[in-house]
Formats: structure tokens, sequence, C-alpha cells
């Protein structure tokens, strides 16, 4: 408890919004460099663990990412060393060279899900519930063809235009950044 009173509540804020916001994309990274979930969540844990324990040598304005990124392939190498009397599939150049170009698309496919986002408000309300059951809910096809009283031909229609207007919006936002 003395750990906690010996940091700002801001600090702790700014803290708890960054993990808050990038935890999907380090476990995501963990799970493209070890072979099972169980083995990605607890090196996840343990990956959270440092990144709160050394939090107060992060400079904010650098890449939290790519911080919580380099800590947690550490955590995999360390693994890896516990590991060591099983049969290991990956080399570490191998395993190094995934770890350097998962960082490096990182922020780039942070900055396309913020837009994606974005484009999601735009559409309107039935088109977000049909995205809603089918990707955060996991609704079968044929379900959502019986809740919503169409067959499932119509639902993989409109889906699909649906992934298209996104598609065309990401890439407009994205080409308006860019000019």
């Amino acid at each position: 408890m003395s750990e906690l009173n010996e940091v700002s509540s801001d600090r702790i804020e700014l803290f708890v919004r960054l993990i808050g916001r990038h935890q999907n994309q380090i476990h995501r990274y963990l799970l493209s460099l070890v072979p099972n979930l169980h083995d990605a969540d607890d090196l996840f844990q343990e990956t959270n663990l440092f990144l709160w324990r050394e939090f107060h040598r992060f400079q904010e304005g650098t890449s939290f990412v790519s911080w919580g990124c380099a800590v947690a392939y550490h955590a995999v190498l360390a693994w890896r060393k516990r590991k060591s009397r099983e049969r290991l599939v990956f080399s570490e150049e191998f395993l190094g060279a995934v770890s350097s170009e998962l960082i490096s698309a990182a922020e780039e496919l942070e900055e396309r899900s913020q837009v994606l986002a974005k484009c999601v408000e735009k559409l309107p309300p039935h088109h977000r519930e049909l995205l809603t059951m089918r990707y955060r809910d996991r609704t079968e096809i044929d379900e959502m063809g019986t809740r919503l009283g169409r067959n499932a031909d119509a639902i993989y229609r409109m889906l699909s235009r649906i992934r298209q207007n996104l598609f065309q919006c990401v890439n407009r936002f994205r080409q308006l950044e860019a000019s």
C-alpha cells in the first residue's frame, strides 16, 4: 500500500488510462509471439505488473504501446528460457524479426482503429446494431436473420455493404490526414 502512497493520483490516472487504451494491442502482440492463449494471458499479467512497477520511468509523450511491447518481448524471452526444455518452434532471430515488425505496425493499427471508430459512429443506428450483433456479440448469421426477419443471404449482403462503406470511410480519412 505504501507504493500507492508514493505515486501521485495524476500518475496513477495516467497509467490506468494508458493501460486501458492499449491493453488489447499489447495482448494481441503477445498472442502473436507465444503458442497459446493461456501463456499469452500469463505473460500479459507479468507485463502489466512490470509496467506498473516501472511506470515512473515512462516519459509522457513517448509511445506507451512501444514500451509495453518491448516489455512484453522481454517477458517472452524470459518465458522461453524457462521453457527451454521443451521443443522451441521459432528461433530467437525469427521472434525478434516478428517483434520488430509488430511494434512498427502497432501505431498505424491504433490510428486505423481510431479512424474506424469514427466511421462506425457515422453509420445509421440499424447498421451499428448489425455490426454489434455480428462482431461484439458474435451472433451467427442465421440467428441474426431470425431476429431481424431476414434470410442469411440478405444479412451477408448488408454486412458486406457496411464493411465496404467503412473501408471507404477509413481510406477517405487517411487521405485527408495525408494531405
